[in-house]
This record gives structure tokens, C-alpha cells and sequence, in this order.
């Protein structure tokens, strides 16, 4: 149901690193953003509805409204870790007092806003990845999976891989560049300390090593270079699936979509589609919203 002229819909982009909010009236005029801690209910469900809760009290206090003004919003999110209904319901139960509230994942959402509504695919290249084609309503999600089983081409997947080989080269089993080195170095090139912090590490650690392994690789560094390849790869594997379903136009989003744009097969880069709006704004349609 699309929301009323003087309604007011917040759409939330929760992901394994940030939540982000953002506030429109029923109009589609902006209101207010706010950016909070990580929102993945997967792997931390009460830590996730913490940040929510958190993201959404800061939006309403930047508008000018009141915490207590939770009745007149709608409220949509689009949430890593949602992958089924009934993940979804027990999120939206724990969000009493809004006027609405809808929940799905965050590549619905987030193909929502690239496509304004309209059919479409996806790639997510952030911590996690996932490929989706959203077409005449129907939702079809390729690979993602979770840090443990899927998100190829990810940004937690590149600092697992980095990780890895600069524990390798430290072995001796391949060559040190200086972005192993650098790696090592921050834990005294001691292996035992780096397996400490791996055992406790989740996908947000792992994928705060993403944008170093990039810059290593624009400068030329060979394992940087091979481990970023090896993501683009994998990215260019979800888009060709993505067409595959139908898609008329597919996009990437997500932290690491830039980045890894340069290393894509010419011809899958050229054939990208520019989003038309962002994972919030998917959200906020998703509530019944409205954009400029």
C-alpha cells in the first residue's frame, strides 16, 4: 500500500558493517539519514535490532521528531541475514509501534532502489555478495549463502584471502609482497597471534582488509592483484547468472563495486546499469514510499 502525501516512511539498509537510514514524507521529500553499527541478523540477532532501534531514534531526532513519533512511520528494511519469512516476521515483531513495518532482504531492497521499482538483477559486492533478479514480483537470489558457505567475490571474502596468504608466504609455501609483510607485521609476524584473532574474527573483521587489498593491487602488488582478480571473477560468475533469470538490467552495488569494477570482463562491465536509487530508497518503496 503507498503511503499518503503527509506520511512518513523510513527505509533502513542494514549490512554486516553499517545501518543506514533514511527518512522521506509521504511525498518522497528527504527528511533526514542517519548511520549506525552492523544490522546482520544472522549473526547477531539481538545486536542487529539494537543498531535498528538505535539508527531509527537518530533519524527522528535529525528530522526534528520525537523518538515517541514511531506511530506515523512506515517503516521498510532491507537486512542481511533475512532469508526467509519467517526471519522476516520475527524481526518485524520486534519492532512494535510504527505504522507499518516490512522486512526483507537486503538485496530486495537494494534492487528495489537500483531499478526504482521496476524489473530487474543485482549484484551486492559488499561484505557479503549475492546475486538477485526481481522480476514481475518474484524474487530469485543467486549465491550469497553467508560468509562460511557463499559470498564469493565479497569483501569478507578478499580479507579471508588475504589473510590466508599471508599466512602462506609467512610458511614459506608462496612468496611475501609487501601486503603480506604489512599484513604479518600488524601481529609481529607471530602466525599463532593472527589464528588468535581469526577464531573470534566475523565477516566485518575480515572485511575491513577489503579496501587495503585494492589499493595494494592498483600499486601493482602481486598477491593483492591475484586475490582482487580472483573476486572480480567470481562477481562477473553471480552477473552472468543474473541475466540468465531474465533480467533486462542489472546493476552492482555495494562498498566494494567500484573497486572491483576495474577487474571485470570489459564487456560484463559495459553492461551494467547505473542505479537509480539506493538500498534505502529500495526500502523505503518496499514500505509503500515514494521517490522524488
Amino acid at each position: 500500500m503507498e503511503a499518503e502525501a503527509g506520511a512518513l516512511v523510513m527505509g533502513i539498509d542494514g549490512g554486516g558493517s553499517t545501518c543506514r537510514a533514511r527518512l522521506r514524507d509521504g511525498a518522497g521529500r528527504l527528511l533526514a539519514e542517519a548511520v549506525g553499527g552492523s544490522a546482520n541478523v544472522y549473526l547477531d540477532f539481538a545486536g542487529a535490532l539494537g543498531a535498528i532501534r538505535a539508527c531509527v531514534a537518530s533519524t527522528l531526532d535529525r528530522a526534528g521528531l520525537a523518538t515517541g513519533a514511531g506511530p506515523t512511520v512506515r517503516l521498510g528494511l532491507g537486512l542481511a541475514g533475512v532469508s526467509s519469512p519467517a526471519i522476516a516476521a520475527e524481526v518485524a515483531a520486534a519492532l512494535p509501534g510504527f505504522a507499518a513495518v516490512r522486512v526483507s532482504n537486503d538485496a530486495v531492497t537494494a534492487c528495489l532502489g537500483a531499478h526504482g521499482g521496476a524489473d530487474g538483477g543485482l549484484v551486492i559486492a559488499g561484505t557479503g555478495s549475492a546475486g538477485l533478479a526481481l522480476i514481475g514480483g518474484r524474487e530469485t537470489f543467486v549465491g550469497g549463502r553467508g560468509f562460511v558457505l557463499g559470498d564469493d567475490g565479497s569483501g569478507a571474502r578478499i580479507g579471508l584471502d588475504a589473510w590466508r596468504r599471508a599466512l602462506r608466504a609467512h610458511d614459506g609455501l608462496e612468496p611475501h609482497t609487501a601486503f603480506t609483510r604489512g599484513l604479518m607485521a600488524r601481529f609481529g609476524d607471530d602466525p599463532a597471534a593472527v589464528i588468535r584473532w581469526g577464531l573470534t574474527a566475523r565477516s566485518a573483521d575480515f572485511g575491513a582488509e577489503a579496501p587495503a587489498c585494492f589499493a595494494a593491487a592498483a600499486a601493482g602488488d602481486a598477491v593483492a592483484l591475484s586475490i582482487v582478480r580472483g573476486a572480480a571473477a567470481a562477481l562477473a560468475e553471480l552477473v552472468a547468472a543474473v541475466r540468465a533469470l531474465g533480467a533486462p538490467r542489472v546493476a552492482m552495488v555495494g562498498g566494494g563495486a567500484a573497486a572491483a569494477r576495474p577487474y571485470l570482463p570489459t564487456a560484463v562491465a559495459e553492461n551494467l546499469s547505473e542505479p537509480v536509487a539506493d538500498a534505502r530508497d529500495g526500502a523505503i518503496l518496499l514500505a509503500g514510499g515514494r521517490l522524488p
